[in-house]
């Protein structure tokens, strides 16, 4: 059992390769089973909403001369004695690469074992990417019978409430578990549908949206659903197909820029079917921004990810630049380099925080408690704030069109999310582009004719395609940029630069992207932008510093750990956080020849919560062991590893830092 550590009587020790059972506190090998595992037993307590008392992991039964041991099992809630009569639910977990139809593993052992419990009704075998659930019934000839079923029942959802969710039955994901869906999603489109993984990627979209789409269609009953019996039959299936088809129809309608009028869902109905079944049960809308976002970023990371430099940003160095610049309502924020979006959706999610707040005020009372109409009120304005606060670019029209669709899951607007090569000088922007920027922000298409009449922007956070395999050599780009030109040191003034009339041969692009979005800023505005650490630290690299420090307050820079971005990327990086000068002072400051003296907050970042593998790491105490602390999100007496990430650390002293330095922002 569980020892208290003598450092404090809230901690546990960990011993090393072991994992503390969620369930029952037990020390556990840390295996690919047990992981999955683990986010089985958080989602029986959390969605699913089963008292732990009632759960039992490893439960010994008999099953003929032998006695094997069951990973899960669930007590109907009135038993008392917790013997075998008494399990209502057999629940298997097995590593992934483990499938159901092996003979010892597979589904043939959980309903052997089922049906060595009298009372046993419902089972459910998994690998965290395939999921199979049986309810056992007695047929009409007397014999036990396994009958296919979407999932397990909730403690306090019906039978029907499987087939045919309800508005107040869908369940706020957890843990790694939307992850283990989308993957499994995916996967079957690949197989069952033909589909090479980046079209599959998107008619897996298509669906995500027509969810979306029907949690939103307030007060009608929801119509994306899949019942079990509609599942495994062919005319069940094309039933399924031609009710989300019909979502689709309005889903096409309302987000006519993402969605061809003519486009369809090009699935198979067995695939559809399949599908919605396993997302049905989810709340899209209200499961945690960074539950949602890690399993969609995972997704898009591994079917749309590029070659020109594109690593995308971890969700805690995220919201660690969010945090720290502290987006408000009404101002108007781009990434010129978004990606999938994961910027924007924090930031935007922080803004929308604000909004609820205040709404919260108006009302009166809590939103649990908003009328319908204070609902579409609050819908409205996070569509306005999309529509006229939120801007994305990228080159890439595939992570375009992703990021568009990562905005709606989170925040029921796309926001301007356009396709655009942010260097391209602005006279050479596509047409459509510069007509949308100019209706948003309300300015004359004609006044986008140069890298001087772009500073639009109150905030820039963005992380920029960086490295020397993908220069930038093109004159006409180049001479945009006072970096894209040739710097020599000032042989009378030790540690300054002047900049020469002549190009450099090719430029990586981090080094332009800097000033592109100091350019698409006003005076005053803020930017966050990763950077490989030889810009803030290369000898020969001092001109961009030169030029940083005189037209720009440098508010702060944080080194990140060399692994933030591992697995993929090993490059030594840094957030730099800065406030672009208005020209009245840059000129005051040349005519005098003395700079403003200020302070520079700086932080670095030595523990990220993953390790170079990507695995992740958890605090540990003096010795080196691994510790436990009681998790306060629940009401039960849980334990949680804690993720060693000092990324959660920094926006809390730099606030501090900000309110004496009379930062207002």
């Amino acid at each position: 059992m569980i020892k208290q550590n003598k450092i404090s009587p809230k901690i546990i020790i960990i011993p090393e390769g072991k994992i503390c059972d969620y369930i029952d506190g037990e020390f556990r090998a840390d295996t690919p089973e047990e992981y999955v595992r683990q986010n089985i037993e958080k989602r029986l307590v959390i969605e699913h909403g089963y008292e732990k008392e009632k759960i039992q992991i490893e439960k010994t039964i008999a099953v003929g001369s032998k006695k094997p041991r069951v990973d899960i099992v669930i007590y109907n809630k009135d038993s008392q004695d917790l013997s075998q009569e008494d399990i209502s639910i057999i629940i298997e977990c097995k590593k992934e690469s483990i499938g159901p139809n092996l003979k010892k593993d597979g589904i043939g052992q959980l309903q052997s074992y089922m049906a060595a419990c009298p009372n046993c009704e419902w089972g459910m075998w998994t690998n965290g990417k395939q999921k199979e659930v049986f309810r056992k019934i007695v047929n009409k000839k007397g014999k036990l019978e396994f009958v296919d079923y979407n999932d397990i029942p909730s403690s306090d959802c019906s039978v029907e409430d499987i087939d045919r969710p309800q508005r107040h039955t869908l369940k706020n994901a957890v843990e790694d578990n939307l992850l283990f869906v989308f993957k499994a999603c995916h996967n079957h489109i690949y197989i069952t549908d033909g589909l090479q993984k980046q079209p599959a990627f998107f008619e897996f979209l298509k669906v995500i949206f027509c969810k979306i789409e029907d949690e939103r269609n307030i007060p009608k009953p929801l119509e994306f659903f899949s019942t079990s019996k509609e599942k495994t039959s062919p005319d069940g299936q094309l039933t399924v197909k031609n009710r989300i088809s019909k979502i689709f129809e309005r889903v096409k309608k309302k987000y006519s820029k993402i969605f061809d009028p003519n486009d369809e869902i090009k699935l198979k109905p067995r695939s559809l079917a399949y599908i919605s079944s396993e997302l049905q049960k989810y709340s899209f809308l209200n499961t945690h921004i960074d539950i949602k976002g890690k399993a969609y970023e995972e997704l898009v990371g591994a079917n749309l990810r590029g070659d020109r430099g594109e690593f995308f940003t971890p969700r805690n160095v995220m919201h660690m630049a969010v945090e720290m610049l502290s987006p408000k309502i009404n101002e108007k924020i781009l990434d010129p380099t978004c990606g999938t979006g994961g910027f924007l959706v924090i930031s935007m999610n922080k803004v929308v925080s604000g909004l609820e707040s205040q709404l919260i005020k108006e009302f009166k009372k809590s939103k649990d408690k908003w009328e319908y109409s204070q609902i579409k009120v609050y819908q409205e304005k996070i569509a306005e704030i999309a529509a006229n606060y939120f801007f994305g670019f990228d080159l890439n029209p595939d992570l375009v069109k992703a990021t568009k669709m990562n905005m709606v899951m989170n925040n029921d607007g796309s926001g301007n999310i356009l396709q655009n090569d942010s260097l391209l000088p602005p006279h050479e922007w596509e047409d459509s582009f510069k007509t949308k920027i100019a209706e948003v922000l309300k300015i004359e298409k004609s006044s986008l004719t140069s890298h001087k009449s772009i500073d639009l922007f109150d905030l820039i956070i963005t992380n920029p395609p960086f490295g020397s395999k993908i220069p930038i050599q093109d004159p006409h780009i180049l001479e945009q940029f006072d970096l894209g030109h040739i710097w020599e040191k000032d042989k009378n003034l030790e540690g300054s630069w002047q900049i020469t009339n002549r190009l450099q041969g090719s430029v990586p692009p981090e080094i332009l992207f800097v000033e592109r979005c100091l350019q698409f800023l006003k005076p005053g505005g803020r930017m966050g932008i990763v950077l490989p650490d030889a810009i803030l630290g290369a000898p020969g690299l001092g001109y961009i510093r030169h030029w940083l420090i005189k037209n720009t307050r440098i508010i702060a820079s944080v080194d990140l750990h060399v692994d933030t971005f591992q697995p993929r990327n090993g490059t030594q990086t840094s957030v730099l956080f800065l406030q672009k000068k208005q020209l009245k002072d840059i000129e005051h400051e040349e005519k005098d020849g003395v700079m403003k003296d200020y302070s520079i907050f700086m932080a670095m970042v030595d523990k990220v919560g993953h390790d170079k593998r990507g695995n992740s790491v958890f605090k540990r105490d003096k010795h080196g062991n691994e510790i436990l602390v009681p998790d306060i999100t629940e009401k039960s007496e849980s334990k949680k590893k804690v993720i060693d990430d000092q990324t959660t650390d920094v926006p809390l002293v730099f606030s501090k830092w900000k309110k004496l330095e009379g930062l207002s922002w």
